[in-house]
């Protein structure tokens, strides 16, 4: 259902962003042969109606219902080949060139916003849980799977007394042959998690050790609430959360993805702050800067997800070190046209700023979905 729900919030994501865009995709020249829009029946003389600007050709296939789907999901057609590299490698050149008008060949920021946050929230249901509770997923399995072998293990005493005594034992046998099945399907799925080359039958119970996220979880769930503590509420919403790490993860993953939006205005105090005495220099700007910048943390994170499924650890450890201090720092030399050591020591502020808003927002999020 998590998996679901991620292709359908894509999608929405997709058709939300097409209404920000507000673009309108060229139709064929034969449309031009309706004589009245079909939506407000005022007279065509193009592909779009100028009173309302429906397309004047209206589709009736399956063919194209399946077209408007997958458009609904990459609507970013040629302008997010444009956007995403620029977003990348020049997103100081990206930023500059949207704020000054020149935005027709590029997806709008909060457009892109959108799509991104609902692509981290895709990516995060079918990996992402490997990437911060993959040891809490091993347990669980661990645990499922011994809890399956046990019921086989009963059925087959069960049988020895019912051939013994002969009663019931077709039933006994047919529980039995559910209770393996069950047992086969619960390693199978905790061998995948595991390592399906190397772990086999009983070996992958001797890998599944609990590591240090579940051992963390497991120590804060046993100590006793502290009577002192500055913020009770925090500290209770901690100890829920290490009860039933994966519950709480799903309900973290998703009110973060809602509550998302929180983001922008979190920022945008801070990064006015570091240009409140610059010229020339409006709300506006910082929030397209700041929108673009949530773009690019939310493509990093969708990448570092399947890095994690593959077990690229050094990798992952690179890309968090290097990649956002220096997309930083060239957004900001590019888009307030600062020099170097100007663009270096805001760099160096907003590293801090952006570590303080994460940590806001994720206590938010944790307060809300452990409420």
């Amino acid at each position: 259902m998590s998996e679901l729900k991620a292709v359908g919030a894509l999608a929405m994501a997709g058709v939300a962003a097409s209404e920000v865009e507000d673009d309108k995709t060229p139709q064929p020249a034969s449309a031009a042969h309706v004589a009245n829009c079909a939506n407000c029946q005022a007279p065509l003389g193009g592909a779009f109606c100028q009173a309302c600007g429906q397309s004047a050709h209206v589709h009736h296939s399956l063919l194209h219902l399946a077209e408007e789907v997958v458009h609904g999901i990459l609507h970013f057609d040629a302008k997010g080949w444009k956007t995403i590299p620029l977003l990348v490698a020049f997103p100081g050149r990206l930023t500059r060139r949207y704020i000054d008008g020149q935005r027709k060949n590029y997806v709008s920021p909060l457009a892109l916003f959108l799509f991104m946050v609902f692509l981290t929230f895709f990516a995060t249901s079918f990996g992402g849980g490997q990437l911060l509770t993959r040891d809490a997923n091993i347990a669980s399995l661990t645990k499922h799977a011994a809890s399956a072998k046990l019921k086989v293990e009963r059925n087959e005493l069960a049988l020895e007394e019912a051939r013994k005594a002969d009663i019931g034992v077709a039933g006994v046998e047919k529980a039995l042959a559910v209770s393996r099945k069950l047992h086969h399907e619960a390693e199978q799925r905790l061998l995948h998690v595991v390592s399906p080359e190397k772990a086999t039958g009983e070996e992958a119970l001797e890998l599944t050790e609990p590591g240090w996220f579940d051992k963390t979880a497991a120590r804060i769930a046993s100590s006793p609430p502290n009577p002192n503590a500055m913020f009770p509420e925090l500290e209770k919403s901690f100890h829920h959360a290490a009860e039933n790490p994966e519950l709480a993860f799903y309900k973290f993953k998703n009110t973060a993805y809602k509550f998302s939006f929180l983001l922008i205005p979190i920022s945008l105090p801070f990064v006015w702050l570091m240009f409140f005495w610059k010229p020339g220099v409006a709300m506006y700007d910082h929030a397209v800067f700041v929108l673009y910048s949530l773009c690019f943390m939310s493509l990093l994170f969708t990448v570092l997800i399947p890095l994690a499924m593959l077990n690229q650890g050094w990798l992952i450890a690179l890309l968090v070190c290097l990649a956002p201090p220096l997309h930083m720092f060239l957004q900001l030399r590019g888009t307030y046209n600062l020099g170097k050591w100007g663009a270096l020591w805001r760099t160096c502020m907003l590293l801090l700023a952006a570590n303080l808003v994460l940590g806001v927002f994720l206590v938010l999020v944790l307060m809300k979905s452990m409420h």
